[in-house]
């Protein structure tokens, strides 16, 4: 991960790329972008721990406003309010009939929407009778938007 910025005389601490895999959970494009917005962010080398914890706050916006919501924006009402349902679960993989008892609906009932949202990539099958997401961090954006969401309409 960090063979580009020794190329260019740059050391990131043990400790700071650690930091970075656990956060990205090893998804190359996040790797990028967290590697891009500390190496901006820090002062000097070698990069820390801190300086990824700092830019852990701008990758994360950065990832909301483009990578994540483009995703979302593609998506049916339908197929978002799923996608809701997978991430109040918690952390996945996810029962597919608990998502069904969350819709107070059949699993069949949902195998279109399912479907769909397999078609688009935003979730994949790891075992039979389970779902996740693709992408990484995915579920925690989902909580994100559904919090600022209540958030709004709490104050409206």
């Amino acid at each position: 991960m960090q063979d580009p910025a020794l190329a260019a005389s740059v050391d990131f601490e043990e400790k700071a790329l650690q930091k970075i895999y656990q956060k990205t959970q090893g998804y190359p494009y996040f790797l990028q972008e967290w590697g891009y917005k500390a190496w901006n962010k820090a002062a000097s080398s070698p990069i820390t721990s801190e300086v990824v914890s700092a830019a852990t706050v701008e990758v994360i916006e950065q990832l909301d406003n483009n990578f994540f919501k483009v995703r979302f924006d593609r998506l049916t009402t339908s197929e978002r309010n799923f996608l809701r349902m997978m991430a109040e679960l918690g952390k996945g993989p996810y029962k597919v009939a608990d998502i069904a008892q969350q819709f107070h609906s059949k699993v069949s009932t949902l195998s279109p929407i399912r479907a769909s949202l397999m078609k688009k990539g935003m979730i994949y099958s790891p075992s039979y009778g389970y779902i996740a997401f693709t992408v990484p961090l995915f579920d925690e954006f989902m909580t994100r938007t559904i919090f600022i969401k209540l958030k709004i309409n709490q104050i409206r």
